[in-house]
């Protein structure tokens, strides 16, 4: 690499934490692009950050930033649209990439790192989620003709601390009244940690042999929806009875919760949950990291140190080892 300076797009938000200070103890320098840096000052305390002031949709802001830039990774994403077109599927998985391959091509970038997600494929016919996911993750691709060394990554579900998945159920298990209906429940995961995630992107940025490769990122487990719940449960020491709903009431459930602010569940959603999120070859191990398993990470943020909290993932845990 010309430098080692690396540009974030999305570098404020879950993933983007974790790749950024991984990043900068690797030795890289990072900036990342944000609408609104004074919000995550906090961030700065790492010397080798910097936040810029920037709109990510404008091209020439684009093209200024990547000025002098050996790499740029474009983490943007969203799990649910918010009914405005600027938060749409279309405008951030799949116009933004496109822009970013762009000005990254024009200004000489050397590498482009991008996050896709497992089952991304710009011929789905039912979930947009996926289907913008996938053009967005072509379009990237395609400034391979342009010179530009692409590589993306294709995760199952995240999780960590401060994740949208754990952290989710077991805001909703906690309002639930004792009956938690489950849609999907047999939908399958592989759940893969962030720092996971984070050390991959890492490792890659320097490794020839990975450029136009679309990297499937998974954990070492596979898991239904319905376990992860019920883990979840039992790791907050609930008693909650987890009901897995039929096909049909998964959909009524999808188009009712739709409706309901902040989108808890949709129909695309729903779609999305029809392709099991596990890898065919997860890379991982090909870049010599050991997948990190549910249970090394998600007590700790779950649990909140309460007794019956690590009593009852104990518990839990040594019924599936």
């Amino acid at each position: 690499m010309k430098n080692n300076t690396i540009c974030i797009l999305g570098g404020t938000g879950f993933v983007g934490r974790h790749v950024m200070h991984r990043l900068t103890r690797h030795g890289y320098r990072v900036t990342v692009l944000t609408r609104r840096p004074e919000r995550h000052r906090s961030l700065t305390v790492n010397h080798d950050v910097r936040l810029v002031e920037a709109d990510i949709f404008d091209m020439q802001v684009l093209q200024h930033a990547f000025q002098e830039t050996a790499a740029v990774i474009n983490l943007v994403g969203i799990l649910n649209e918010t009914g405005s077109r600027e938060n749409s599927f279309e405008r951030l998985h799949a116009e933004l990439p496109k822009q970013v391959a762009a000005a990254a091509s024009e200004c000489g970038v050397d590498r482009l790192l991008h996050m896709s997600a497992l089952h991304a494929d710009s011929n789905e016919q039912h979930s947009q989620y996926l289907k913008t996911k996938g053009d967005g993750e072509d379009h990237a691709h395609a400034a391979a003709s342009r010179g530009l060394a692409v590589t993306s990554f294709r995760p199952s579900v995240i999780f960590g601390s401060g994740d949208s998945f754990f952290n989710r159920f077991a805001t909703l298990l906690k309002l639930a009244p004792g009956v938690f209906p489950l849609a999907c429940p047999n939908s399958r995961f592989a759940p893969v940690y962030v720092g996971d995630i984070a050390e991959a992107i890492c490792r890659t940025l320097e490794e020839q042999t990975l450029i136009g490769e679309r990297l499937e990122l998974c954990g070492p487990e596979t898991w239904t929806l319905k376990e992860l719940v019920e883990y979840t449960r039992d790791t907050l020491g609930l008693k909650h009875s987890i009901i897995g709903l039929g096909d049909g009431l998964s959909k009524l459930q999808a188009r009712m919760l739709g409706l309901v602010p902040g989108k808890p569940f949709s129909m695309d959603n729903y779609y999305s949950l029809q392709h099991d999120s596990v890898c065919g070859r997860n890379a991982l191990p090909d870049l010599g990291i050991k997948p990190t398993p549910v249970s090394a990470v998600v007590p700790g943020y779950l649990a909140a140190g309460t007794m019956r909290g690590q009593y009852n993932h104990f518990r839990q845990h040594s019924k599936r080892s």
